[in-house]
């Protein structure tokens, strides 16, 4: 099993948004994502909840193998949410891992 894990830390301020809004439309955009490919076994999404903590948005996902963690990065759903991510946030952390 391959695990995918991604944290973001968001700007202050994008596209007119708050950090908030844009946090919360991030993780909108993301659960567009749950079971978009085969070989996808888990996929969750949490934002921060205590004082502390040094990102905004964590995706913890668990993939079949390479070829479906591949799959879900070149799925039109996921690739139409990139330039929004990319724009929103100052920081990005990204682990795979096999278990």
């Amino acid at each position: 099993m391959l695990k995918h894990i991604i944290m973001w830390v968001f700007k202050d301020e994008y596209e007119g948004g708050t950090k908030a809004e844009n946090i919360a439309k991030g993780k909108a955009l993301l659960e567009g994502c749950v079971n978009v490919v085969s070989g996808q076994h888990r996929f969750e999404l949490w934002t921060a909840g205590m004082p502390g903590c040094t990102a905004d948005l964590m995706l913890y996902s668990e993939f079949e193998d390479e070829a479906a963690l591949k799959a879900y990065r070149e799925h039109p759903t996921h690739v139409a949410l990139m330039p929004f991510m990319k724009g929103a946030v100052s920081g990005r952390m990204c682990m795979d891992y096999i278990d």
